[in-house]
């Protein structure tokens, strides 16, 4: 029976590089089609920080209005997202943008009601209202949605080193665990799982929250065992 092993891609951070342009470049064709072009991909909130910003630009030639909000995922709170309240403020959280404008966002947190232990994620929608429509015309408000990731004070370790200490075990076989101890969100692009030329597993852009692990069920190959692991590339 042969055995599982499991080695990090030595081009991570490149190879990392070349994808982060690829999903910037996709969002920001989509963002242009949309109207409104956000100039960040992902918010990064330091705990001993006052308040982020970021721009948002639009691209067209019509006046808007721009309305913005954060949410937490549901997975994390088991309650609807619209009706939680969290410790933070988005301002303007509606504001009027003529057509080619430019809008400051700033995201404001209050200093309470968030671990203190971990990093949290939060969702920042940023939705596009048009004008009104003209009669017998189809009105769309389009919306984007990127994560703010709130990091506390004091929080040890590297979160560059965060994807090195994922833990890796097998199970009969016939599944593979992954573990994230550190208080850090590990994103990947892909994990995937082969055999020689057989694909065991592959799941895309998988995000692991902090001391949260994830159950992967292997495909069995006849003749016994399961080998090579293959993982990701990370955000």
């Amino acid at each position: 029976m042969s055995s599982i092993e499991f080695k990090a891609n030595t081009r991570m951070y490149s190879d990392f590089f070349r994808a982060a342009v690829g999903v910037a470049m996709v969002s920001w064709c989509a963002s242009v089609q949309a109207g409104i072009v956000l100039n960040t991909t992902r918010v990064i909130y330091q705990g001993n920080d006052k308040e982020v910003s970021l721009g948002v630009h639009n691209s067209g030639g019509g006046e808007i209005l721009l309305q913005s909000w954060l949410e937490a995922p549901a997975l994390d709170t088991g309650n609807d997202p619209a009706t939680q309240r969290l410790p933070f403020t988005v301002t303007p959280s509606l504001t009027r943008m003529a057509g080619g404008g430019k809008q400051l966002l700033r995201i404001i947190h209050s200093g309470t009601d968030m671990p203190t232990d971990r990093e949290s994620v939060l969702w920042l929608n940023v939705q596009e209202i048009p004008q009104t429509a003209a009669q017998n015309t189809l009105q769309i408000a389009i919306r984007q949605r990127i994560k703010v990731f709130f990091r506390p004070d004091g929080m040890p370790g590297d979160p560059l080193q965060a994807p090195e200490q994922l833990n890796w075990k097998t199970g009969n076989n016939d599944s593979l665990q992954v573990e994230n101890p550190s208080p850090y969100h590990v994103s990947m692009l892909k994990i995937s799982v082969r055999q020689d030329d057989v694909e065991l597993a592959s799941i895309e852009s998988q995000m692991l929250a902090p001391q949260q692990s994830l159950h992967i069920p292997l495909l069995r190959k006849k003749g016994g065992g399961t080998a090579g692991g293959e993982f990701c590339q990370y955000q």
